[in-house]
């Protein structure tokens, strides 16, 4: 089991089978547009989950341990660790957004597509508008200040001592950023869909 487990393939091949087994054990008779929407919406969680999980990743756990670890390891993070972390993070990122797009502008039958009118915050919208903007924005600091700022810390562009520094400086302020707007974004999402905003 644990040689089987220890492909992360394979975990997410039987995450996946219990997935379908879930959705016609339950989802077997919905009509395909209420369902197409269910899915868009399980995959903008998703996707969402990994995207802020790994921005916490990076706030809770590597920013403030990466002094601590001693030099000769630290080339061990900032080449193989933060690369792949920041790939999944970026891509997370952008899906978790276009996701959001799809169930804004295709919502359930009878319900019109609330995407301008959340982006210009009329009324019912104006919450889960907000939580729009915010990702928008944050998503936007993933792709154009941080990813830019953190291939040169990474050394993944080559650039000098000083450049380097000011950039690993400027992916942190940014990814600060997002931490901080990462927490009201959630709480007009959840409220949004729970119902809690008329």
């Amino acid at each position: 089991m644990a040689k089987f487990l220890g492909s992360l393939g394979n975990a997410l091949l039987v995450g996946f089978a219990l997935l379908v087994i879930v959705i016609f054990a339950f989802h077997g008779g919905t009509d395909a547009p209420t369902y197409m929407q269910w899915l868009f919406r399980y995959l903008h969680v998703l996707f969402g989950v990994m995207w802020i999980g790994l921005l916490y990743y990076f706030n809770f756990v590597q920013i403030p341990t990466m002094p601590t670890v001693p030099a000769e390891l630290k080339p061990a993070v900032s080449k193989y660790i933060a690369p792949a972390a920041l790939f999944w993070f970026r891509w997370a990122a952008l899906l978790t957004v276009l996701m959001g797009l799809v169930i804004a502008s295709h919502p359930p039958q009878g319900i019109s597509s609330y995407l301008v009118p959340a982006l210009t915050f009329q009324h019912p919208y104006q919450m889960i508008g907000t939580g729009m903007w915010l990702g928008l924005i944050m998503a936007f600091n993933v792709w154009f200040l941080i990813w830019p700022n953190q291939k040169k810390a990474l050394g993944i562009v080559e650039v000098d001592a000083d450049a380097k520094a000011k950039a690993a400086t400027t992916a942190m302020m940014f990814s600060r950023i997002n931490t901080i707007l990462s927490i009201p974004m959630l709480y007009t999402m959840v409220t949004q869909q729970a119902g809690l905003v008329s």
